[in-house]
């Protein structure tokens, strides 16, 4: 029951965070590394990407390709953790953190979303 529960938290997790891409694109922009171009495209892809591999967990055949490809997800926002701590955690006119938190979300909370997902690779219902 437990595993069932955190299996459905983890599609609604990627679902919803993808849809807020959409809605509040603003949010992200400010978080993607300045040395990136095509800002707009990439959240856009972001958003597009975890609301498809939310879905796709959903699919016993999509299942562990879609674990897969949330943790590489995952591994490529690596460098917008480290810009978030670069710039001290703080966005002007948005999400400001003290740095601890910046530290914590990368190198406690990213690992425990990498896991979440490689964990459920191979779920089944039954």
């Amino acid at each position: 029951m437990i595993k069932k529960a955190l299996f459905l938290s983890l599609i609604g997790f990627y679902v919803f965070a993808g849809l807020n891409h959409f809605i509040n694109p603003e949010f992200y922009y400010p978080l993607i590394p300045d040395y990136l171009i095509y800002i707009k495209e990439i959240n856009l892809l972001s958003g597009i990407s975890e609301v498809l591999l939310g879905i796709g967990l959903l699919i016993p055949k999509l299942r562990k390709v879609s674990a897969t490809l949330i943790v590489l997800m995952l591994l490529a926002f690596i460098p917008s953790h480290v810009y978030f701590i670069q710039i001290g955690g703080c966005i002007t006119e948005g999400l400001c953190v003290p740095s601890w938190i910046a530290w914590f979300r990368l190198i406690i909370i990213h690992p425990i979303l990498i896991f979440w997902a490689w964990s459920f690779k191979n779920y089944s219902w039954k």
